[in-house]
């Protein structure tokens, strides 16, 4: 899809309602956040586009720390500045630690149980499954990708391997694989920017000539 022009774009509306989605989001991250933030951010509020969130997950993803704290600080300095990296990081943490307070109470009273084991099983495996569906969601923004569909997937599959089958740091990885992409991509960016160049240059030159014609119509010999 199209980027969204920024006067029609979704945006938070205040402080408040960005501190509000964000405690909401982290509320509902139970075993992996990755397809909760994408749903709230992309497919409700319309915040960013997919494009635009795999772009801002790879930076967040790159920065020390818990990537969904950075990708809440980045979305809210963008909208609101300081305030709202400050709105947006307490949404994250003030719900979710409440919660897990009250949580870790009551389970270290049954942690020992068989049904409470299961139960993290379960949470478990459905997490799992909503970060695939979540990947498979995103993979779809990389037709449109200026690597090229084949560059894509020969990194996506590069980046499984070596950090699924190979078990490689995950920094190794970004340094390596990341460095490739980013000299990859600074290469087709030329290239297209040399296209572009190229087709006005043609385009500017056919003007250039059909004035000429214009200006200049063809002798007829008089009988």
């Amino acid at each position: 899809m199209p980027p969204i022009p920024p006067s029609r774009r979704n945006a938070p509306t205040s402080v408040w309602d960005l501190f509000l989605s964000f405690n909401w989001l982290s509320l509902q991250g139970f075993g992996g956040v990755l397809a909760i933030v994408q749903r709230e951010l992309v497919e409700k509020k319309k915040w960013l586009t997919n494009e635009e969130f795999i772009e801002d997950w790879a930076v967040a993803q790159i920065l020390p720390g818990p990537n969904v704290i950075n990708l809440a600080i980045m979305m809210g300095e963008r909208h609101f500045g300081g305030r709202g990296a400050v709105a947006a990081l307490a949404g994250m943490l003030l719900g979710p630690l409440v919660l897990v307070l009250v949580l870790a109470t009551l389970f270290a009273q049954v942690a020992d149980s068989a049904a409470a084991q299961g139960m993290l099983r379960g949470m478990s495996a459905a997490a799992a499954g909503l970060i695939i569906a979540s990947g498979l969601k995103l993979m779809t923004a990389l037709k449109k990708n200026i690597m090229g569909v084949a560059a894509c997937a020969l990194f996506t599959s590069a980046t499984f391997i070596a950090v699924a089958l190979l078990h490689q740091p995950l920094i190794r990885v970004l340094l390596g694989l990341g460095g490739l992409a980013c000299l990859w991509t600074y290469r087709q960016m030329g290239l297209l920017n040399k296209l572009n160049t190229q087709t006005k240059q043609r385009i500017a030159h056919d003007s250039n000539d059909s004035n000429d014609s214009n200006d200049h119509p063809p002798h007829q010999d008089t009988p």
